[in-house]
Parts: structure tokens; C-alpha cells; sequence
């Protein structure tokens, strides 16, 4: 955040750019969001990051977003722990499952998103267990910044898993369509960054 900007003038530049950049990932046309999906899973898999990892954090996409069913099915095809986010509606909070079965294991939560189904699943008490994240967002910056929907729901979870660390962090991960990058994010003290930044043409790494 600029110091000369107050925390409502970031509020609202912040949702005028959400605005913005979605309106402008609804115009693609869904065969090359498809084709732009599968190109972003494709360069996620061929990260070392992932290609190490035997825990992880994905997310099922919803509305426009970069599709990430297929992935996730080829993660549990493959024998990775699959963890998704589920929101708890009493801590305004993430809480963590592992999944293993797409079809049984998820039900429909806030805003239309498939959750794990808490009675289903496992929830995971211990976060650092987590080797990779792969985060949702709007818009991104090539430094890592990272603009959200607006619940603040991911800077929390990952303030969490920071203050759990014993020396054991997860690679922080976001695959986005290339208009979805910008030159600068607005950030506030609690915005987290990505240390990758993964399109359907390049793979950053952000410092």
C-alpha cells in the first residue's frame, strides 16, 4: 500500500480492478480458456516444487477461473495427498480436508464452490504437513502480489501456517491466464505473496 493511500482508497481501487480484470476473463472465449487451462496445469506439473511434493493444496475453480478439475483428479490418479479448503462459517476461516474421491467427497459451499464435505473427510489439524499451495486469485503482479476475491480467507490461512512453521513452508503457487497479470497490485500489510506465478505461456519466478 502507498503511504500516501488510506485503507478505504485501497479497498477501493482493489474493487475496481477485481471489476475489471473479471469482466475481462468472462469475455474469453471457452475454447481457449480450455486450451489456456490445460497449458497453465501443464507448466504447474512441470514445476519441481509440485514434482516433489506429496502433499497438496489445491482449490476447485469455479465461474471463469483456470480450470483445475483435471489436475486434481490426475494428483489422486497419481497417489498425492489432495487437500481442499472448506469455509467454516464460524471462524470466517479456512479449514483444510483431505479428499479422495471428487465425485463423493464434495458438495457445493459459499458462493457455489465445491468444498470437501466435512462428515466425509479427513480434516488436517497441522498445516505445515502441506508441501504445496495452489492459490486462487484475480489479479497478479510479477513480483508475487496477489489480489483476492476480497474475503481475506487465503492471507489468513497462510498467516496460520506461518505461525506453525518450524522451519517448513510450503511453495506458494498461483496459475492465472496472462491478462489476469498486472503492472501494480494493491497491497495491504496482511496481503501474502506467491513465490510462483504460472500462465499458459511463462513460468515466473517471483521475488
Amino acid at each position: 500500500m502507498s503511504r500516501n493511500e488510506s485503507p478505504k482508497g485501497v479497498q477501493i481501487m482493489k474493487q475496481v480492478l477485481r471489476q475489471r480484470i473479471i469482466a475481462g476473463r468472462d469475455g474469453l472465449i471457452v475454447t481457449e480458456r480450455i486450451r489456456m487451462s490445460r497449458a497453465i496445469v501443464e507448466n504447474i506439473i512441470n514445476l519441481m516444487v509440485f514434482r516433489t511434493a506429496s502433499a497438496v493444496l489445491a482449490y476447485m475453480n469455479f465461474g471463469t477461473e483456470c480450470s483445475t478439475e483435471e489436475w486434481v483428479q490426475q494428483m489422486l490418479d497419481d497417489g498425492k495427498h489432495v487437500f481442499l479448503p472448506r469455509v467454516n462459517n464460524l471462524t470466517q476461516e479456512l479449514d483444510v480436508y483431505r479428499v479422495t474421491d471428487l465425485r463423493h467427497d464434495l458438495a457445493p459451499g459459499l458462493f457455489g464452490v465445491r468444498e470437501p464435505i466435512a462428515e466425509r473427510c479427513e480434516k488436517l489439524h497441522v498445516l505445515k504437513e502441506i508441501d504445496f499451495i495452489l492459490l486462487p486469485g484475480v489479479a497478479f503482479g510479477r513480483d508475487g502480489a496477489r489480489l483476492g476475491y476480497g474475503g481475506g480467507f487465503y492471507d489468513k490461512l497462510l498467516a496460520r501456517i506461518e505461525n506453525e512453521d518450524q522451519g517448513r513452508r510450503p511453495a506458494l503457487v498461483a496459475g492465472a491466464f496472462s491478462m489476469q497479470l498486472i503492472e501494480d497490485v494493491p497491497q495491504e500489510i496482511t496481503d501474502q505473496k506467491v513465490e510462483w506465478l504460472v500462465t499458459e505461456g511463462e513460468t515466473i519466478r517471483c521475488v
